[in-house]
């Protein structure tokens, strides 16, 4: 048999849900592997700019620190070496020993290599000594530039800046018996300092690269040992939050990560275990609940000793047309209580037309049509079976438009109730009524053939017919007709 074009799309979109879930499934560990990625990455970046950070400002303090410390070490020493010819130069200026004062500057200058020049002034600044030859005789002018720093027996440093990157000069009084003979001046060259400067920036720059190379590697190493344990709680959540949890998670340390992924596993046990009570719990509600409407359906039934079963009957008959349909269990399921609860609405019609033995006269026939109105208003008091009532309520519209209670026409008929309405009109006509003694199946199946494309939908029709084909003996093929009228 051909199927509808509702039927088609049914199974299309089942295919696709089930395409969609074993795509889902396959991405899942994708998924879990980027985001225990992504947060290896944080944890390794965050130490990583930690450590780039910390080192970077602890260098900048070391070079600041280093810079300080040489600089005063060359002051110091150039101020050692003025004081230290002071000193000497005084008894030698008063008794005109040049030669002596010349061997004092020719001795600092010797075993000082950044000392640029060492000269011996009067107390009216004109050269006396100096370490260029040419220089002596020559009036000293003071150094113009940044008064570095001054002590207190007149001995100051002065910072003087030139092309050549610039040098420190030292001033040191000659003093001789409380009387002021002159000065001794010195030029330091700062390339020392700058040369300095250069060799700890590099060892510096050296030992920061180390250091950032040791802690891309020790975060690399503290973001696997952390992501470890994380990333096995989050597997443990999935399988959790999916139901298919089984056995516990590894434990990988005794720290807090370590009290987690133990209490987790605690937790994940007892979720298990209430997930399983309930499970038990709801299928015994479930078939509770069924047993119940199944009661009820029975007991509407029993009014009338020609339908009794009839209900039970359109079930049995509805779930073989859904199995072929390809329903799935809930649906399945629902279809059952739905045709339990088909007939629910008779309850309220009188016992005078529901058991009357002849045809029903008109006003008797529009009373008992009120049984699909009665079952709807009946399901609609209870919010859990509000679901079952449009089934209850159309599964005596016809499929061209002709039924009752609205007239609803094709696929505006609910699936569920377009199913009951061949079943229920099978077993009606194959039942015994007051009227009339019961058809055979093979007469009723005709008239189900007959009456398709108007009371029935011809796909469901079809497959009726084509599922009842297998309960009888093998004659002459049923086929549908395609009435219209």
């Amino acid at each position: 048999m051909m199927e509808g074009p509702r039927s088609i799309a049914r199974r299309t979109k089942a295919d696709l849900q089930a395409l969609l879930k074993v795509h889902q499934a396959a991405l899942l560990p994708m998924r879990q592997r980027y985001r225990s990625a992504s947060l290896r990455f944080k944890i390794a970046f965050f130490v990583v700019i930690l450590l780039t950070s910390s080192s970077f400002v602890l260098c900048l303090l070391t070079v600041q620190i280093m810079d300080n410390y040489i600089l005063n070490e060359i002051i110091k020493r150039g101020e050692s070496v003025g004081k230290s010819i002071a000193a000497s130069a005084g008894y030698n200026l008063l008794s005109q020993d040049l030669l002596g004062l010349d061997n004092l500057v020719f001795r600092a200058t010797s075993a000082n290599s950044d000392m640029l020049y060492a000269t011996i002034v009067d107390a009216d600044m004109k050269t006396i000594v100096h370490s260029a030859a040419e220089m002596i005789g020559e009036t000293k002018q003071l150094a113009q530039g940044r008064l570095f720093r001054q002590a207190a027996d007149g001995t100051a440093v002065t910072e003087v800046t030139d092309s050549a990157g610039g040098i420190f000069e030292i001033l040191c009084p000659i003093v001789f018996m409380n009387k002021s003979l002159g000065s001794v001046i010195i030029g330091m060259n700062k390339s020392v300092l700058v040369e300095a400067q250069r060799k700890v920036s590099n060892t510096i720059l050296v030992v920061f690269g180390i250091i950032v190379i040791l802690g891309v590697f020790a975060s690399s190493l503290l973001a696997s040992f952390l992501i470890k344990p994380i990333r096995e709680l989050s597997a443990g959540v999935e399988e959790l939050k999916c139901g298919t949890a089984r056995n516990p998670l590894r434990v990988y340390s005794h720290d807090e990560l370590g009290r987690l992924t133990s209490n987790f596993n605690e937790m994940s046990a007892l979720i298990n275990d209430q997930r399983s009570k309930l499970s038990r719990y709801a299928r015994d509600l479930e078939e509770a609940y069924v047993s119940m409407v199944k009661v009820v359906a029975a007991a509407i039934d029993a009014r009338d000793s020609y339908t009794h079963g009839h209900s039970a009957r359109v079930a049995q008959l509805s779930l073989r047309l859904g199995e072929r349909l390809g329903l799935g269990k809930a649906d399945l399921r629902d279809l059952e209580v739905a045709c339990l609860f088909h007939d629910v609405g008779k309850i309220k019609t009188p016992d005078a037309i529901l058991l009357k033995p002849g045809q029903l006269d008109d006003e008797e026939y529009k009373e008992m049509m009120q049984h699909v109105d009665y079952g709807a208003a009946i399901l609609s008091w209870a919010p859990s079976l509000c679901k079952y009532i449009p089934s209850t309520r159309h599964h005596h519209e016809w499929h061209n438009g002709k039924g009752y209670p609205d007239g609803l026409a094709g696929d505006n008929i609910p699936l569920f109730a377009a199913i009951i309405t061949i079943a229920d009109a099978f077993d009606a006509m194959t039942s015994d009524r007051p009227y009339r003694k019961a058809m055979p199946a093979q007469v009723a199946l005709r008239n189900i053939a007959r009456m398709s494309g108007a009371q029935f939908r011809p796909d469901l029709a079809a497959i009726f017919l084509e599922v009842m084909e297998h309960d009888r003996p093998q004659k002459t093929p049923l086929t549908v007709v395609g009435a219209t009228g």
